[in-house]
């Protein structure tokens, strides 16, 4: 089987890009800007005369994928067009470019789409980002043959890595935690409602996953003005702390983050809520240092609590399995790789394999018509004609290159089930 680093073999393919291993913390933070412009940058890269090209821009990288045999030139149309997108010197970018060409750059692909190469391990977005630059670029006329056909490897090996180990099975951050404990305890999230409570920063920051994951209704409770802003920034109506009991009783989900040294969801509260919704459980997170609620909170039937330390050990086991999966990912991404180069080999072979069976077939016809239709001779001047010239070259290259001689019969002989062993000549 062909190893990985014949996979290109045929194609000159090339990565030049920066991400989230090698941006400056200045320019990482402008990849957004990149990302959101991503259709303009298209037609730029395509008015720039470049060779068949994918430009892929994410929240962690920004990557032209390229058949472009130039490769200083690509590097340079990369920086300018990045520099202008994300409103950043091209030289400092330049400077932060990592290149990958040929066997490197197939391999780098594979992880890219398979999501082996991101900030977090195994996120489930990139797959369809990195789809979605290819689109935009085949709409601009940028993706040809050439790269179709590696990027539909690469979405195959993706594929398997998906179907095959658990790489995107866990929640890694504390984030995706929460949010994976809201859905395991309220199904559908767009069905439930959020009490923000305070909030401070973390409190702000845990709403805003919520928000952009779906959540249907949310409410903010706390002092002004920080609670009249983060109502305003998700469009949802803020109550003062003296209506903190109503707001409980008709929340799903409660982020407390007040932070300000005394308990206030209390066993009482928490109780009396639970008691005016009797079929609705709560979940409550307390992101607040201190902690807004109190530890007994979760012994009552109906409350789920969880705090920081909580949260960080269901999203520490998720990186665990994550870290453990991706090894069995790798081995996948190899293997893919070798099938990929062996498909690339085999078309490789069809030209010459037509070519020569059209020689054989012009020499039987040669035969027959010299043969005057007597298939005895018809087949030794086959034989004749089909052997001649391959040995007179088989000889004359074996006698100016002797050290190759060995290698020579071996390959004749994978060609051909002769009989007898190697330099056996009788």
């Amino acid at each position: 089987m062909p190893g990985a680093s014949e996979a290109g073999a045929g194609i000159g393919l090339l990565v030049i890009g920066t991400n989230h291993r090698t941006s400056p913390s200045e320019l990482r933070e402008r990849f957004a800007l990149v990302e959101a412009r991503l259709p303009l940058l298209v037609e730029k890269l395509r008015d720039a005369g470049l060779g068949e090209s994918v430009l892929i821009a994410t929240c962690d990288r920004v990557e032209l994928v390229t058949a472009d045999r130039d490769a200083a030139r690509a590097a340079g149309v990369f920086a300018s067009l990045i520099g202008e997108a994300a409103g950043f010197d091209a030289a400092a970018i330049a400077r932060a470019l990592y290149r990958h060409e040929g066997d490197a750059a197939f391999r780098h692909l594979f992880a890219v789409a398979s999501a082996l190469d991101s900030l977090v391990i195994g996120e489930p977005h990139v797959l369809g980002q990195v789809k979605a630059a290819h689109r935009l670029a085949s709409e601009q006329g940028l993706a040809g043959g050439e790269l179709e056909t590696v990027f539909a490897a690469a979405y195959a090996a993706a594929r398997r890595v998906r179907r095959e180990t658990r790489i995107a099975e866990r929640p890694v951050s504390i984030a995706a935690a929460a949010l994976e404990l809201a859905r395991d305890i309220h199904g559908d999230l767009g069905r439930a409602s959020l009490l923000v409570l305070g909030p401070g920063e973390m409190g702000e920051l845990m709403a805003e996953h919520f928000h952009r994951s779906g959540v249907g209704h949310v409410v903010v409770c706390g002092p002004s003005p920080r609670a009249e802003r983060v109502a305003e920034r998700f469009r949802c109506h803020v109550l003062p702390l003296d209506t903190l009991e109503d707001a409980l009783a008709a929340a799903d989900i409660a982020i407390a983050s007040l932070g300000g040294g005394r308990t206030v969801l209390t066993v009482a509260r928490v109780a009396t809520a639970l008691r005016r919704r009797p079929t609705r459980p709560i979940f409550v997170i307390d992101v607040a240092v201190p902690g807004d609620a109190e530890p007994a909170v979760n012994e009552l039937d109906g409350a789920f609590l969880y705090d920081l330390g909580d949260l960080e050990r269901v999203a520490l086991a998720g990186r665990t399995t994550r870290e453990a999966a991706s090894r069995e990912a790798w081995q996948i991404i190899d293997a893919e790789l070798a099938a990929f180069a062996a498909r690339r080999a085999e078309r490789r072979a069809v030209p010459a394999v037509v070519a020569l069976r059209q020689h054989v077939e012009r020499l039987r016809q040669q035969a027959l018509d010299e043969s005057g239709g007597d298939a005895e001779a018809a087949t030794r001047l086959l034989a004749n004609r089909l052997l001649h010239d391959p040995s007179e070259r088989l000889r004359a290259l074996m006698s100016a290159a002797p050290e190759e001689a060995a290698t020579v019969e071996a390959l004749l002989r994978r060609l051909f089930p002769l009989e007898g062993g190697e330099g056996d000549t009788g």
